[in-house]
């Protein structure tokens, strides 16, 4: 689906664009990185051993495989510099109206032909556990690889934000929002295809409701995802995931003043184990 939500925009968020995100719950940002930028995150992926070796296989219910990275505080290297740069960090403050910080970043990767896919959910349907009371939240989805309809690209619902937040509950070992619910809200919601360039950039709320299919093509999909909490949503106990922790904001040209850095051994993953709303949501 294209329409006028998905209409090319650049530069800083703007009141349209505020106002859209109230209504849509997502804003879309073309271009936001450019070609050199992005060639450094590509290339990150392959050389930063930290990374290769930190990567949590998930299946999903038929066998697919998407392969995950995920840190919690946004650190020195290129990847770091992305997540506090004035216009993904700006664009955050702007859309959810006032001071955010890094909540966690990952990396997520459908290889060719075998890429998994992911169950209809919400990001506070997780993140309500980790004693976030309210869903002032939010993520910054940026495309390394060009993200498509036939290599699995994100699904999302149009104002589904609105909704709420629904439960979730362990579904073909995923945590899944309320798929009746899901079901209903896809006959009155718009269904977005979330296809992006490499460097295009997605804003989206905690509570829209998003998916992805397998990846059934040659090529590979790879996303970075920055999440974010507001500073006055500090969690109320804590969790594997950050309390309020402020945040140092970075020029833009930072990315490619750290394109070659890697964050080697200095980077903290958190492996499978240490996700514990996973276990909290199937104790429910």
């Amino acid at each position: 689906m294209t329409d006028n939500r998905t209409a090319a925009t650049t530069g800083m968020i703007g009141p349209a664009e505020i106002a859209r995100f109230v209504e849509d719950g997502f804003v879309f940002k073309r271009g936001l990185f450019d070609t050199e930028e992005v060639g450094y995150l590509a290339r990150g992926i392959e050389a930063d051993e930290a990374i290769t070796n930190n990567i949590i296989a998930l299946l999903d219910s038929e066998g697919g495989k998407t392969e995950l990275a995920l840190w919690n505080h946004p650190g020195e290297d290129v990847f770091g510099a992305v997540a506090r740069c004035h216009r993904v960090v700006d664009g955050m403050e702007a859309l959810l109206g006032g001071e955010v910080y890094h909540y966690h970043s990952k990396l997520t990767m459908k290889p060719p032909a075998t890429g998994g896919a992911w169950n209809w959910h919400q990001d506070y349907g997780y993140w309500y556990q980790n004693g976030c009371l309210f869903p002032d939240m939010g993520s910054v989805m940026i495309a390394i690889d060009r993200a498509t309809v036939e290599n699995g690209c994100l699904q999302i619902l149009a104002g589904s934000h609105k909704m709420g937040r629904l439960d979730h509950w362990q579904v073909g070992g995923q945590t899944t929002a309320d798929p009746d619910r899901v079901e209903e809200a896809l006959k009155s919601l718009d269904k977005v295809q979330c296809e992006m360039a490499p460097g295009d950039a997605l804003f989206f709320h905690c509570n829209l409701l998003h998916h992805s299919a397998q990846n059934k093509s040659a090529e590979p999909r790879s996303m970075l995802l920055c999440c974010y909490n507001m500073a006055r949503n500090d969690p109320f106990k804590e969790h594997h995931h950050p309390g309020y922790t402020p945040l140092h904001k970075l020029p833009d040209n930072a990315v490619k003043e750290r394109g070659e850095r890697l964050a080697g051994d200095r980077r903290v993953f958190m492996l499978g184990e240490d996700d514990q709303t996973i276990s909290e949501i199937q104790g429910r």
